[in-house]
C-alpha cells in the first residue's frame, strides 16, 4: 500500500447529520425495484441495475443492501467506456445517488480508491448516504482474509480476499467493532484500530490455524502505515458521504435495491463452507422497505445464460471448459485467491428452486406487495449456437425463445427480461411468454437447494454432449 502518512490528518470535515425526514411525508414513489442473482454471483446484476435507474432518472437512489467491496458490477455506456461498481451504486454513471445502508460493509480504503477511479472517468463527485450503523473494514481484516486462505491451500473458500467476512467476525466483539458513524473521532478510531492490530488480529490468525508470519507480514504489522494510511483514507470517506437513516428513502425520486453476489452464496441457503457471510435475497430488502415505507416492490432475479462461479465450491453440471466459444469477461479475470472463472450448463429446475426458496418466505413480509420477474443475460455470448440448459435432469438443446420461454414458465413469473449485451440498451422486456408454472415444473431431484449431496465433489460431472 502506498505510503501517505505526510497528509496531513487535521482540520478533518465532519460527517454530515442525518437528512431531516419527517416519518409522516408523502411517499414520492411507493414502487420499488430489487435486483437479485439468482446463482453463483455474475450473474449481470449491474447492467439490470444501471437499466432500472435510467427508467427511474436522475432523482432515483441506488440501495446497496448486502455484502461490501467484494462487489464487482460491471456497467458499460453506449461508447464503451465501463465501470466496476464496488462501493458506489451501478447508477452512479447516470448520476444517481447511492445509500449504503445498514447491511452494507464499507471498506474506506476502497471506496476512496473506487472514487478516484470515477473521477478520472469523468464522473466527480457522486452522491453517497451512508447508515452510520453499517460496518466498517480495516487493512487487519484484508491481511486475515488474505492470509488464511492462503493457508486453506487446495480447500480454500474462494474469498475475494477484501476482508468482508472477518469484518464481520470482528464486529460480533464491540471490544473491536467499527461502524461508520464511529469514524469521526481519529483519536478514539487510532486506539480502536491499535487494539485489532494487537490483540484480535493475533488471536484471530491463531484461531484459523494460520502459521508462524513472514518477517515481510511480520514487519508490515509492526508499521505504522497501514494504520495512517487507513485514517487518511477514513477522513476522505468521511468527507464523500452523508449520514442517512432509510427513512429518507421516503422522499426519493425512486428506488432500485442492488444486491451482490447471489442466492447460491446466501449465508443461510448456500453450499457451506464456500458462502459468504451476507443475506443475499429478499432478507434485508423487506426490512429496509418497510422503514422507508415503500408498498411495492418488483423484484428482478437474475442469471446468465450459463452458469458461472468465481471461486472454489460446488457448481453443479461443471464443465472443463466455456460452453461457448465466445464467452468474454473482462470483469471476472484470473487471480490467486479466486482463480480462473468456472462455467457450467445452467440448470432451470436449481434456479426455479434457488428462487422459490427465497421469494416465497418473504413476499408476504411487512404487508409488502413483491412481484416477480426472470432476468437472462449474456445471450449475446451463445455466439449464434442454440443454447443448452439442464431440465428435468436432463440436456436440452432449443431455439433462444424456447428456452426463455422455459425459464420464464420454470420459475413462474409476471415478467422476463432478455439481454443480448453489455449495455442497457440491448435489455428487452420480452411481451410474449407463458407466465404460468406447472405443478410439475420442479421435479424430485438429486440437487437440492441448501443441501449439498453426500457424494459431491468439486463437480458432479462434465457434460460434453446432449
Amino acid at each position: 500500500m502506498k505510503k501517505n502518512i505526510s497528509k496531513p490528518l487535521l482540520s478533518i470535515k465532519p460527517m454530515t447529520a442525518h437528512p431531516e425526514t419527517n416519518p409522516q411525508s408523502e411517499i414520492r414513489n411507493p414502487k420499488s425495484t430489487i435486483v437479485i442473482g439468482a446463482g453463483f454471483g455474475d450473474e449481470g446484476k449491474g447492467l439490470l441495475t444501471d437499466y432500472h435507474a435510467a427508467l427511474e432518472g436522475r432523482d432515483a437512489v441506488v440501495v446497496r443492501f448486502n455484502g461490501g467491496a467484494q462487489a464487482g458490477h460491471t456497467v458499460v455506456r453506449p461508447d464503451g467506456r465501463r465501470h466496476i461498481h464496488s462501493h458506489f451504486g451501478s447508477g452512479t454513471l447516470l448520476g444517481a445517488a447511492t445509500f449504503l445502508s445498514r447491511f452494507f460493509v464499507s471498506s474506506p480504503l476502497l471506496f476512496v480508491r473506487e472514487s478516484r477511479e470515477l473521477g478520472r472517468s469523468g464522473v466527480s463527485a457522486p452522491l453517497v448516504y451512508a447508515d452510520d450503523r453499517g460496518l466498517v473494514t480495516t487493512p487487519y481484516d484484508m491481511l486475515i482474509n488474505q492470509w488464511a486462505e492462503a493457508a486453506r491451500g487446495r480447500f480454500k473458500h474462494g474469498s475475494c480476499g477484501v476482508g468482508f467476512g472477518e469484518t464481520i467476525e470482528r464486529c460480533l466483539d464491540a471490544r473491536f467493532a467499527v461502524t461508520v458513524g464511529e469514524l469521526t473521532d481519529v483519536d478514539v478510531l487510532r486506539e480502536k484500530l491499535d487494539a485489532i492490530r494487537r490483540r484480535w488480529l493475533p488471536a484471530r490468525l491463531e484461531k484459523l490455524n494460520v502459521g508462524r508470519l513472514s518477517g515481510e507480514q511480520t514487519e508490515l504489522l509492526d508499521s505504522e502505515i497501514l494504520r495512517e494510511d487507513f485514517i487518511a483514507a477514513a477522513a476522505e470517506f468521511r468527507a464523500r458521504v452523508e449520514l442517512a437513516r432509510t427513512e429518507f428513502l421516503r422522499t426519493a425520486g425512486g428506488v432500485v435495491f442492488e444486491g451482490a453476489q447471489g442466492l447460491l452464496l446466501d449465508e443461510d441457503y448456500g453450499w457451506f463452507p464456500n458462502v459468504t457471510r451476507s443475506s443475499t435475497g429478499l432478507k434485508n430488502v423487506v426490512e429496509l422497505a418497510a422503514e422507508a415505507g415503500l408498498e411495492r416492490l418488483e423484484c428482478v432475479y437474475a442469471t446468465r445464460a450459463y452458469t458461472t462461479r468465481h471461486g472454489a465450491g460446488f457448481l453443479p453440471h461443471e464443465l472443463a471448459a466455456k460452453p461457448y466459444p465466445d464467452i468474454f469477461d473482462a470483469t471476472n479475470i484470473p487471480n490467486p485467491h479466486q482463480d480462473s472463472l468456472r462455467f457450467a450448463w445452467l440448470d432451470l429446475d436449481l434456479l426455479a428452486e434457488t428462487i422459490d426458496a427465497d421469494f416465497s418466505r418473504y413476499a408476504h413480509s411487512n404487508g409488502l406487495e413483491i412481484t416477480k420477474k426472470l432476468a437472462v443475460t449474456c445471450l449475446d455470448q451463445l455466439g449464434g449456437e442454440r443454447p443448452r440448459y439442464v431440465a428435468g435432469g436432463k440436456l436440452v438443446e432449443s431455439t433462444v425463445e424456447e428456452f426463455l420461454a422455459a425459464a420464464a414458465r420454470a420459475v413462474g413469473v409476471d415478467g422476463l427480461l432478455a439481454c443480448s449485451g453489455p449495455t442497457r440498451e440491448t435489455v428487452d422486456e420480452v411481451r410474449n411468454f407463458r407466465s404460468s408454472r406447472r405443478k410439475d415444473s420442479i421435479r424430485a431431484r438429486r440437487l437440492r437447494f441448501g443441501r449439498r449431496p453426500a457424494s459431491a465433489g468439486r463437480s458432479c460431472g462434465v457434460v460434453q454432449s446432449l
